[in-house]
């Protein structure tokens, strides 16, 4: 890759971390961050128990579980 190739291609990256007291909607705001990037269809909801449509960043099962986030997410996608 040229270097001026590898510029534009850094020029193109943006990065947002999203650090807040628990259950401030670090979640919500993720899932609206992915839906209105169009990296998904349908937002997730942070719900526990029977819930069939969890939050993106919450992929461990005691997450899915309870509805709550317990470890640090990272996520890429083009946009």
């Amino acid at each position: 890759m040229a270097n001026q190739d590898f510029l534009n291609e850094i020029n193109k990256r943006r990065t947002f971390a999203i650090i807040s007291h628990p259950d401030a909607g670090k979640t919500t705001i993720t899932e609206k961050v992915l839906l209105f990037g169009r990296a998904i269809q349908v937002a997730g909801t942070v719900k526990g128990r029977g819930s069939n449509q969890h939050a993106k960043s919450d992929w461990m099962e005691m997450e899915k579980e309870r509805g709550i986030s317990v470890t640090t997410s990272v996520m890429q996608f083009p946009y």
